[in-house]
């Protein structure tokens, strides 16, 4: 049990919700259809299953890089990061391959109950949409890197942690509730996309060297470390500069600024990232930016909730 729990890489689960949090706060939040009441759009069963799905999405994901990398043998001696199952021998392939599939069923089982209970039976194309987005989503959890074709080797890992992990799971998530999309939720749905594939960067930066060796051709490898390091310093500071533009534009008070306690641990993951000399040194740094992201979106979840209470009792 104890390989099986590591093999799922449990320090990457909080960064997988840290979307599913931003906007599902949101839809409890924030007032729709400019009546200043506190929405009744929000539901507990899919904010769970929305937890559930999104976990199992993770993990499988995690299971499938752990397949992928070791019987193709980029997981090597080269390897900077911690050993993974197969590599190590803890875990068979065989093993992995069945892990796979059932975490493969299980989160479509959870994916279906979230589409019922966000539709019921009063919206097929909804539900067939969701449905088919979730399909995509555990393909492209299990493609990243199985397969002669895994875009994780091609330089595509980037846009598809950005799609997923920013976009579809903060959007897509508080569409769930609203049945409708909001363009400013466009910002955090952002930011937390662009840190997220922060994570990534620093993960691809770490293993340049070993990955380069073996062909797997990440977007560091293409453009090379040093352009990486500009490239992460982009995405971080960014997705900083959109969770404030998004605070400005519903112009939160002094008190609701709260989110920005959570800069000081990504300014100093900055510092610590323009100081380092040695990309194997990085790896640290993956656990305290993903953590840094949960933080955030933690923190602008209560803001959020802060700001609109106060809205709708001045307006009452």
């Amino acid at each position: 049990m104890r390989h099986w729990i590591e093999a799922a890489r449990i320090r990457t689960l909080p960064l997988s919700v840290s979307g599913i949090i931003v906007g599902s706060m949101y839809a409890l939040a924030n007032p729709t259809d400019n009546i200043l009441t506190p929405t009744e759009v929000f539901n507990w069963r899919i904010f769970g299953f929305a937890i559930l799905t999104t976990l199992g999405l993770q993990i499988l994901s995690n299971f499938a890089n752990d397949y992928g990398d070791g019987i193709k043998g980029t997981d090597n001696e080269d390897r900077v990061g911690p050993k993974r199952a197969i590599q190590s021998g803890v875990i068979t392939p065989q093993a992995m391959k069945v892990a796979i599939i059932i975490t493969s069923l299980l989160t479509l089982l959870s994916a279906v109950l979230l589409i019922y209970f966000a539709f019921t039976d009063t919206n097929l194309f909804y539900s067939l949409f969701y449905l088919v987005l979730g399909i995509l989503a555990i393909l492209s959890a299990i493609r990243y890197t199985i397969g002669s074709k895994a875009y994780g080797y091609r330089g595509l890992g980037d846009v598809f942690v950005f799609v997923f992990f920013g976009l579809v799971s903060t959007l897509g998530v508080n569409f769930l509730y609203s049945k409708q999309i909001d363009i400013e939720l466009f910002l955090p749905a952002m930011a937390i996309g662009f840190l997220s594939v922060g994570v990534l960067n620093l993960n691809n930066m770490r293993d340049e060297e070993s990955d380069r060796k073996v062909g797997k051709n990440t977007l560091v490898v293409k453009m090379g470390g040093k352009k990486a390091k500009l490239y992460h310093y982009f995405l971080v500071t960014f997705a900083m500069s959109l969770v404030l533009i998004f605070a400005l534009i519903n112009s939160f008070k002094f008190d609701q600024y709260l989110f920005l306690l959570a800069y000081i641990p990504l300014t100093k993951h900055l510092s610590n990232v323009y100081k380092n000399k040695d990309p194997k040194a990085l790896d640290p740094e993956l656990k305290k930016l993903a953590l840094s992201t949960f933080a955030l979106s933690v923190l602008l979840a209560l803001c959020m909730i802060f700001f609109f209470s106060d809205l709708i009792v001045n307006n009452s």
